[in-house]
């Protein structure tokens, strides 16, 4: 299944001769065309061919044949700083857009991106970040097949901000959702969770550690293909970004009118995401995440994903962090160390701004 060329000739390729991005460069003429080929032609553009339309065209018939259903996200990027231990903002992007379609069950395929660049951004950075997105893409066998490039004056966005939209295919079969949670089901997910609101703090330098945090930032398409072949009958799966695993759960518990319990000593935390926490007053369990996945399994299916998950690289730390109950509908609640019981509630307002 392919992009259908517009025409099969390779257009020849400008390059950026100033080292900064000025007001030409979104103005639509020659060096709009020289940024666009220079920074994104370049490493998105795989075929070689540059047509340029104001569309990609997609081959209708090949979706046909991977499933029955289309599925179709869109989402922004604003992080800061752009880049992070463990990734940057177009690494983000592409995951990110990947992961909101997996967790649909769907099998990612095709990304735009958008992207609004400040008056005065570094080419050199822009090329970086565009190199990120085709790497990684490319390893999750993804194509970035369509754009947009705006330049906006020196202090409207900050440096550069990102929008992608992906359409993947569900197959047949596959039906996933937040309101399908049964009372008995399990609660999974893939491992150490907070990882990348802790490593976003550190890269801000509001705390100075010895070992930085890396943020756990990776396309989770594979470990959800792995996960559904052991566990078909998986209920739903959401990825853990901003307002973390309370957030996600909560969603679930509303959607599905039932009752979640987890346990604190089960749910998978680094000692020092606690230790970010304990310092600042805050709540690893809200802290964002973009390489983690909250899975609702039935009970019978449950250490056969549990297994699944163990046996991927992304999923090597997975635990079985709770339960789905028949309690209070709506309703999430922690198993505490100490053998109590605590509320876990919709975040309200936002621990860590411009996290993803």
């Amino acid at each position: 299944m392919n992009v259908i060329p517009i025409n099969r000739r390779t257009r020849k390729l400008g390059t950026v001769s100033a080292p900064t991005v000025t007001l030409a460069h979104g103005g639509g003429g020659k060096a709009m065309k020289d940024l666009i080929d220079d920074v994104f032609i370049s490493v998105f553009d795989s075929d070689g061919q540059g047509a340029l339309e104001d569309q990609a065209r997609i081959d209708l018939l090949g979706l046909t044949k991977l499933g029955d259903r289309v599925a179709f996200t869109t989402d922004s990027f604003v992080v800061d700083p752009l880049f992070f231990p463990g990734g940057d903002i177009g690494k983000l992007a592409i995951c990110g857009t990947i992961n909101d379609l997996a967790v649909g069950g769907a099998k990612p395929l095709y990304i735009s991106c958008a992207a609004i660049i400040e008056e005065g951004v570094e080419v050199d950075l822009l090329r970086r970040i565009a190199r990120s997105m085709a790497e990684t893409a490319r390893e999750a066998g993804v194509r970035i097949v369509t754009g947009d490039t705006k330049v906006v004056h020196k202090g409207a966005c900050d440096k550069v901000f990102l929008t992608t939209t992906g359409i993947g295919v569900i197959p047949e079969g596959i039906v996933l959702g937040a309101d399908l949670a049964q009372p008995g089901d399990v609660v999974l997910v893939n491992g150490y969770l907070g990882d990348h609101g802790a490593a976003i703090l550190g890269a801000r330098g509001d705390m100075a550690i010895d070992s930085p945090i890396l943020s756990d930032c990776a396309p989770l398409d594979g470990l959800i293909s792995q996960l559904l072949a052991a566990a078909p009958r998986t209920r739903a799966i959401r990825d853990a970004t901003r307002g973390g695993i309370a957030t996600v759960l909560n969603e679930i518990a509303d959607a599905s009118r039932v009752s979640i319990v987890i346990d604190e000593e089960r749910t998978p935390l680094r000692p020092e995401v606690k230790g970010f926490c304990e310092i600042l007053g805050l709540d690893p369990l809200y802290l964002a995440n973009e390489g983690k996945l909250v899975a609702i399994i039935p009970n019978n299916e449950a250490n056969a994903a549990l297994q699944a998950l163990r046996a991927h690289d992304l999923g090597r730390d997975a635990e079985i962090v709770g339960e789905v109950t028949t309690g209070e509908a709506g309703r999430v609640t922690m198993r505490t160390v100490f053998g109590g019981m605590r509320i876990v509630d919709m975040l309200v307002g936002e621990q860590l701004p411009r996290i993803c």
